[in-house]
């Protein structure tokens, strides 16, 4: 059985994954009567429906990266390497056609075949059903190296190849022929698009032309030409307008006139990067369109003079996010800072409460006039920054500092803009130096009203959020000597701790801005993530080692080591007991505060950027390097039982997968969880045999033994329930020559028959079977363990069937005084037995008396009792006078 990669973290699903660089396939619901857009995120795709572009379904994960897709109106096909897989109802892999040998490049679904072409130039046709090859064709690469296909319409059978080489070729799929050859227009083929006219097809090429080509007299019709690179995707509106749409590897989307002949605009900057994906929508005016920048964009033709407009977009991060923090005190909302210049807000219940802050820019209007790719005003990527919920509603409540930047910018998470202050002091304004002084470390007090920002000169600034304004400046002319790499305010404005470059911690009193003490670590300080709650500051430091610091006493308190690379991030659980960090050896720990060891430890494939944890302790989000994803893992304690023993100094992190956009079942990953280790622990039965151990049954099973006939008589009813009289199907008759009814059974009356079983004189009941086998064998547990399992009123009933003459004996009655002293002496079930004993007293007590046999068996009972309840009541006593001394005595 294979061993959990981690037994706290388990993974979730990944956030901000919307499309990539596999061009989109779209679907016709006839029942639904909606289009649906399928986009490639990886191992999976996501299926979107058009109208609201609320996600649909996301398909199981795929063993390798999709390369490209293809659907029809029943199935999707997939292909992952040179795997090709059949995809139902959106989301489960059904089929799997197996028998290239080289990466799949194209597919295309042809009724009940599917083909496909690899990268060795092998065409293979299969049957859709029966996963067999029903042709392959074989292509020389430098020769004709297939880089487009498709079917024209009314060519039964037949199928056009378009080649890197320019050349095209017309293939009968059936016959296996090759059926005529086009000479082409010295540039590769890139796109082949059936058009709006029978026998004509629109041809792409990589030098920016757009052929349309009539295959029957094998004559160009029209030609067109982008001027912005090679032609990636052709579509056709259907709804009635002659118009040609095609895309770039620049972004921009060229629009059409097909009656004129000419370009009718240009949708510049549709995307940040090259158009994979095109598709006008049949017969309507609606186009959707993604790229490899991690958007899905739906446009709608509307506007007066035919030109489109952006409807609707989902869009993720362009690049990789850097810098990730949860927002707010419920856990649903996850800021991202990107590489490109993005702030982001993730929602982690559901992908439609996503939304952009925007990007940053140094002038807000003038980037919108000029574009986001020509935009100059375009700041760098944000590296850090700092956000509080409180007073969100009033003023600007994010800070932000840039990648070389020495202003810091604000946004405002309720308005999801960028704010209007870029804070700078004054000094910086004049310095010749500007350039080389940086903002490194950003914080905002806990009342939302003031914003610290440490720069790489030792300055350490405090503003107003407010109004932008600068409220002082920490040190003498400066806080440091070196880099300030963390601020950190306190929970109650009281005190401002600041760590520089050279490991010196600074604590400062935060209104008076002078210094309170000092404190120097034995290594250059590289971050630090103070918990407010706790007062404990995690430090740190640039040997990839961790410090924590009680920021009250002003005293290190721990320390953590065994990460092997620089540490990315940190966080804190929301009590404060864990600390969890990243570093950039591919592992992210889990530290105990308490007991200053790890407990937990995993590798990922590509290295951490950053890691933050959720404030209700639910999940633990990560980013990583080159990834556009934001990941979130569940955390296992909330749903059940882990333990949290420390792990040995030579532990080895094994390797753990990031999750997919689909939600895993965390249910399952304790299976994975070897037994022996970090198994749960299981209680022992009785942890010594000198001490009393109770039972686990509820109260109401022993308790109401001693007062049952007094339950019972309460709950007596008055009277007994009356038979209502009912009229005989047939009336009867007395025989004689006259009619007469027979009335005589309507005076008597009915006493009903008790339904109690006698016991029979010569035969035991259950209990008395049960103590004489138990008697014979010389162990008396299953007789306790048939009593566990009855009720109040079956323990009474048996208890009253041992006498001679209801289903017992007085050897019987001798052996469940056996029974009792041999349960005292294992001082086990105490409370139960203890009911059992007083129980039997009760019922048969004039009995017992008047049998000198059973009266000798009942003092050893006695003498048991005496002895297990005499130890318990010194404990008890010893106990008592404990705590009454320490409650009395003066320390």
């Amino acid at each position: 059985m294979t061993l959990a990669p981690s037994k706290i973290f388990s993974g979730f699903r990944a956030l901000g994954f919307v499309s990539n660089h596999v061009p989109l396939v779209t679907r016709y619901h006839k029942r639904h009567k909606d289009n649906y857009v399928i986009t490639c995120v990886g191992q999976a795709f996501h299926v979107y429906n058009v109208n609201k572009l609320g996600i649909v379904s996301v398909s199981d994960t795929h063993p390798e990266d999709i390369n490209v897709m293809a659907a029809d109106f029943r199935y999707v096909f997939t292909a992952a390497g040179n795997e090709i897989y059949r995809v139902a109802r959106n989301k489960k892999i059904d089929k799997t056609y197996s028998g290239h040998k080289a990466e799949v490049t194209l597919l295309l679904p042809f009724g009940p075949h599917l083909i496909s072409v690899d990268a060795d130039g092998y065409m293979i046709v299969w049957d859709t059903k029966t996963e067999e090859q029903y042709m392959q064709i074989r292509f020389d690469p430098a020769a004709f190296s297939v880089t487009a296909i498709a079917h024209p319409h009314t060519y039964v059978n037949k199928m056009i190849l378009g080649s890197q080489q320019g050349t095209l070729q017309l293939w009968n799929i059936r016959s296996n022929r090759l059926i005529y050859s086009f000479a082409g227009w010295n540039s590769p083929v890139t796109a082949i698009v059936q058009s709006t006219a029978v026998d004509v097809m629109a041809i792409g090429l990589a030098d920016g032309q757009v052929i349309l080509h009539n295959l029957a007299v094998d004559k160009t019709v029209v030609k067109f030409k982008q001027d912005y690179g090679p032609v990636t995707n052709i579509s056709f509106r259907t709804d009635g307008h002659p118009m040609m749409v095609t895309g770039s590897a620049s972004g921009h989307i060229a629009l059409w006139d097909l009656e004129n002949r000419k370009l009718h605009s240009y949708l510049e900057e549709a995307h940040f990067a090259s158009v994979t994906g095109l598709v006008c929508l049949p017969s309507e005016p609606l186009m959707v369109t993604s790229a490899a920048d991690n958007s899905l964009k739906v446009w709608i033709f509307d506007l007066a003079d035919g030109g489109a407009r952006l409807l609707r977009s989902r869009e993720g991060h362009s690049a990789p996010p850097t810098f990730i923090r949860f927002y707010s005190n419920d856990g649903q909302n996850l800021l991202s800072a990107g590489q490109d210049s993005t702030i982001r807000s993730f929602s982690t219940v559901h992908d439609k409460h996503n939304k952009s802050l925007g990007r940053a820019s140094y002038h807000k209007k003038a980037s919108r006039r000029l574009g986001l790719k020509m935009d100059k005003y375009k700041m760098p990527a944000v590296v850090k920054f700092a956000a509080e919920p409180n007073r969100e509603s009033d003023w600007d409540n994010i800070i932000a500092c840039h990648r070389s930047q020495t202003v810091v910018t604000t946004w405002s998470y309720q308005r999801s803009t960028m704010g209007q202050h870029k804070l700078k002091h004054a000094r910086f304004k004049t310095d010749v130096s500007e350039h080389a002084i940086t903002a490194t470390a950003v914080d905002i007090s806990s009342c939302g009203n003031f914003a610290v920002i440490g720069y790489s000169s030792g300055h350490v600034d405090m503003y107003n959020l407010q109004s932008g304004l600068i409220r002082g400046s920490f040190g003498d002319p400066t806080a440091h000597d070196c880099t300030v790499r963390g601020v950190a305010c306190d929970g109650l404005n009281q005190k401002l701790i600041t760590g520089g470059a050279d490991g010196l911690l600074c604590f400062w009193r935060f209104k008076a801005k002078t210094m309170l003490d000092k404190l120097q670590l034995e290594a250059y300080i590289s971050q630090m993530q103070l918990h407010r709650d706790s007062s404990m500051l995690a430090v740190a430091l640039d040997d990839f080692t961790i410090v924590i610091i009680d920021i009250d006493t002003r005293r290190r308190v721990r320390e953590f080591s065994g990460h092997t690379s620089a540490i990315s991030d940190m966080t804190f659980r929301a009590d404060g007991r864990w600390l969890i960090s990243a570093s950039m050896d591919c592992t992210v720990r889990t530290w105990n505060i308490p007991t200053g060891r790890l407990v937990d430890a995993f590798l990922v494939r590509s290295a951490p950027t950053s890691v933050t944890m959720s404030p209700c302790d639910n999940f633990l989000s990560s980013t990583h390097v080159g990834d556009v994803g934001v990941y979130l893992w569940s955390n296992r304690t909330l749903y059940a039982h882990v333990s949290l023993g420390p792990l040995p100094n030579d532990y080895i992190p094994r390797m753990a997968e990031l999750p997919g956009t689909a939600p895993m079942d965390t249910e399952s990953v304790g299976v994975l969880e070897e037994e022996g280790e970090d198994s749960p622990y299981k209680s022992a039965e009785q942890i010594g045999d000198e001490l009393v151990t109770l039972s686990l049954l509820p109260t109401s099973r022993w308790l109401n033994l001693l007062n049952l006939d007094v339950i019972q008589m309460r709950n007596k009813p008055k009277e007994p329930p009356k038979v209502p009289k009912s009229a005989p199907f047939f009336l009867p008759t007395v025989a004689g020559l006259e009619t007469k009814f027979d009335l005589s059974q309507e005076n008597k009356d009915a006493t009903p028959e008790s339904r109690v079983k006698k016991p029979e004189l010569s035969a035991l009941s259950d209990l008395a079977v049960l103590l004489t086998k138990a008697h014979q064998i010389g162990k008396y547990e299953i007789v306790l363990s048939k009593l566990k399992e009855m009720g109040p009123s079956a323990i009474d009933k048996e208890m009253r069937t041992l006498p001679e003459g209801e289903g017992g004996s007085d050897d019987v009655m001798c052996y469940f005084l056996e029974f009792v002293e041999a349960a005292l002496k294992t001082n086990k079930d105490f409370e139960l037995v203890h009911s059992y004993l007083a129980l039997f007293l009760k019922v048969h007590g004039a009995e017992i008396s008047s049998k000198p046999e059973i009266a000798g068996a009942l003092s050893k009972v006695s003498s048991a009792q005496f002895e297990s309840w005499e130890r318990v009541w010194g404990l008890l006593q010893r106990s008592m006078g404990l705590v009454t001394y320490l409650r009395s005595a003066t320390l």
